[in-house]
């Protein structure tokens, strides 16, 4: 599966931005989504999760109760609302795709997406 993430940029402290990732190649609803993020000279970490159906999500403690992620399967396209956002937030944003259940692992993820840089000015 092909993945293309998109709708990052500049957005000043305590703004929101919502990022998209498109997927293509593969039955979408096949695979669960994460979102994971990368700032500069740290390692990649976990953002949020969700499975096949989006009956069940996850999130890291850093964003729970200010992103969201969802998806909509007919249009093969996960989604992540970033609210409230801080400088702390800043990064590439990655999104990935694996079969069955979602998981908090960047090693269980089979496709990755390019990523998108978010930038959060304070």
């Amino acid at each position: 599966v092909q993945l293309q993430a998109s709708g990052g940029g500049l957005v000043q402290d305590g703004g929101s931005l919502r990022l998209s990732c498109a997927a293509s190649g593969r039955t979408f609803r096949d695979y669960a989504m994460g979102w994971f993020r990368q700032a500069p000279g740290k390692e990649r970490e976990f953002v949020a999760t969700i499975s096949w159906s989006g009956g069940s999500t996850y999130y890291a403690d850093s964003v729970k109760g200010r992103f969201t992620i969802s998806r909509d399967n007919a249009k093969n396209t996960v989604y992540l609302q970033m609210n409230s956002l801080k400088a702390e937030d800043t990064a590439v944003y990655y999104c990935a795709a694996k079969a069955r259940g979602p998981s908090y692992s960047g090693s269980a993820y089979n496709y990755w997406g390019q990523g998108t840089l978010v930038t959060v000015s304070s």
